[in-house]
């Protein structure tokens, strides 16, 4: 065992005088030490409930006969802090989680780990870990919260959010407001449409890290503690076959969780995470591969933001595995290793479709004919941006831009009725150096959905977009602003055009001239010291991952990406 190194010979009495404190004994020390990385907190209802189930991995792990060992790493909020100041520690968060947990698991020498996982960041972080590690591991998430209710219909966070552009816009009172407030999240559980949270646990069980349907329980669902059991077990399982996340992370797995996420009109931070984990695993990935399983994969969920569907409503209908056995027989993913010792196929042949389900049609009858991102590239955006094509079927937008710096001026812009039809919403310097951090713009778009302006209005910045965002919305900018990029010298009335069938973005301006005439410099941000500044200092482009991390697998060149996106 690994662990031997920290706990078996004499010369090791003091470890296990250490170790027997906490209430471990000799018998305990025998056994394989598996960490039981948790991301609990008590700061929102993603991860509140992960307590509970880790006493349940623990069961699983010693009836299979280890010694299970928890320990704790940070969360950040994404619905909590969004909006706000604090929407800048989000990205981070995902670089500080996956450094806590391998640094506490090589700090410790476990053999194995478990991770759990709930909110946005807390998962993608968790499989950067596991494939930095490459020990016997496997993720769960924590599943998805339950819908809201308000005045006799489901509603969720989203519907919040859009709530308070209605109430601005005079279409919602603030007695209403604060009724959707009340009735939105009935307990615990992560955001419940396919925003990030679950277009991640989707790509996680399709990279074969988390057990086929394990996932798609609900957070407060009392089949969930089985589930917990059940990885328990499967770890010691996975650690007595010598199964490591290198021989399940390979690029035909990378491509399947791609295949899941447009599939499902998932998340555009998928591209940042996705590509950020095949680093961390040292595969081949870029940002043209998104767009080249993208139109071919059609979307068959019929999921919110874009849909009316909810991810406890996909798990009454089939869930993932229906998903599976759909993109399967469709010839839209490959066969490969999972975490349950069965191949992905394999796990898909026992799929049960609920009859009458509404969720997930067929690909035959697809929703839209191709998934749910898009890679753009032109004069705005060299080394492109991400556009979300769910939720809407525009192909083509053109108008004057209207230029903001923050994304308060811009959130301000909206509220007060500012913006106008026709308008291109710019919000920059808000990009992995530039926020630093890359916050997320849902405060911004909810806003214009509320104010009745998604029809008619785009947005387009160097930061990210909620997975609860919809409309004809263009984040990931690269190069952004902070690093010089073209949608620094864009100005007021500019004309930008946006062209889907020619993953095109252009602004009709001399960029290149008001660049050699304006002495640019970077702008200074107000963290000249602490996390923030460090990130700030070594995170890559949107285009790589926003990674920190300048030892993992060399990016993809100029002509590797070329041939790729053939």
């Amino acid at each position: 065992m690994y662990s031997d190194g920290i706990k078996k010979g004499p010369h090791r009495a003091p470890a296990r005088a250490m170790f027997k404190a906490t209430g471990l004994t000799d018998a305990d020390l025998e056994k394989p030490l598996v960490a039981i990385a948790n991301t609990w907190t008590e700061v929102g209802p993603c991860n509140f409930h992960l307590r509970e189930l880790a006493e349940k991995v623990k069961e699983g792990v010693r009836k299979a006969g280890g010694t299970p060992l928890e320990f704790n790493t940070i969360v950040v909020s994404d619905g909590i802090s969004m909006g706000t100041e604090a929407m800048k520690a989000s990205l981070v968060s995902r670089e500080v989680i996956a450094d806590s947990i391998e640094l506490c698991v090589r700090g410790h020498m476990f053999d194995a780990v478990v991770a759990l996982s709930a909110c946005d960041k807390t998962i993608p972080a968790t499989l950067m870990a596991l494939a930095r590690l490459d020990l016997p591991s496997l993720m769960l998430y924590g599943g998805s919260i339950m819908p809201g209710q308000y005045e006799g219909h489901d509603v969720t966070i989203q519907d919040v959010f859009e709530a308070v552009g209605a109430c601005a816009a005079g279409r919602m009172t603030a007695e209403q407001l604060k009724q959707m407030e009340n009735g939105a999240c009935p307990g615990a559980g992560a955001c419940g449409g396919q925003f990030t949270a679950n277009t991640m646990s989707t790509a996680a069980t399709f990279l074969g890290m988390s057990p086929m349907s394990a996932n798609d329980v609900p957070a407060k669902d009392p089949r969930k503690f089985a589930v917990a059991e059940r990885c328990g077990t499967l770890v010691m399982e996975l650690l007595e076959k010598n199964v490591r996340p290198s021989q399940i992370i390979t690029r035909g797995a990378l491509e399947n969780a791609i295949a899941s996420v447009v599939a499902t009109g998932g998340s555009t931070n998928a591209v940042l995470h996705l590509l950020a984990i095949a680093r961390e695993m040292g595969v081949q990935l870029c940002i043209d591969d998104f767009d080249r399983i993208s139109a071919k994969t059609p979307i068959i969920a019929d999921l919110k933001p874009g849909g009316r569907f909810t991810a406890p409503d996909m798990e009454t209908a089939g869930g993932q595995r229906l998903l599976a056995k759909r993109l399967r027989d469709a010839g839209h993913i490959v066969d490969g290793p999972t975490v349950t010792g069965r191949s992905l196929f394999e796990e898909a042949e026992e799929a049960a479709e609920t009859p009458g389900q509404q969720v997930l049609t067929t690909f035959e009858k697809p929703l839209k004919p191709m998934g749910g991102i898009g890679i753009l590239r032109g004069s705005l955006a060299p080394e492109g941006c991400v556009v979300k094509l769910s939720g809407h079927n525009r192909t083509k937008f053109v108008g004057p831009a209207r230029v903001f710096d923050t994304e308060d001026a811009a959130f301000a812009a909206v509220q007060s009725g500012g913006i106008k039809s026709g308008d291109v919403v710019v919000i920059r310097y808000v990009g992995p150096k530039g926020g630093p951090g890359m916050p997320e713009m849902l405060g911004v778009t909810g806003a214009i959905v509320g104010a009745g302006l998604s029809d008619s209005v785009s947005l387009i910045t160097d930061g990210r977009f909620s997975g609860a965002t919809y409309g004809f919305m263009v984040g990931h900018v690269s190069p952004e602003a902070a690093a010089g990029g073209p949608i620094a010298f864009i100005e007021d009335g500019d004309r930008i055009e946006i062209d889907v069938e020619k993953r095109s973005i252009d602004v009709h301006a001399d960029l290149t001239s008001r660049q050699a005439e304006s002495n640019w410099q970077p702008k200074e941000h107000a963290y000249k010291s602490g996390v923030f500044a460090k990130y700030a200092h070594l995170v890559s482009s949107a285009s790589e991952g926003a990674v920190t991390s300048s030892f993992s697998a060399p990016k993809p060149t100029k002509s590797e990406k070329v041939g790729a996106a053939k």
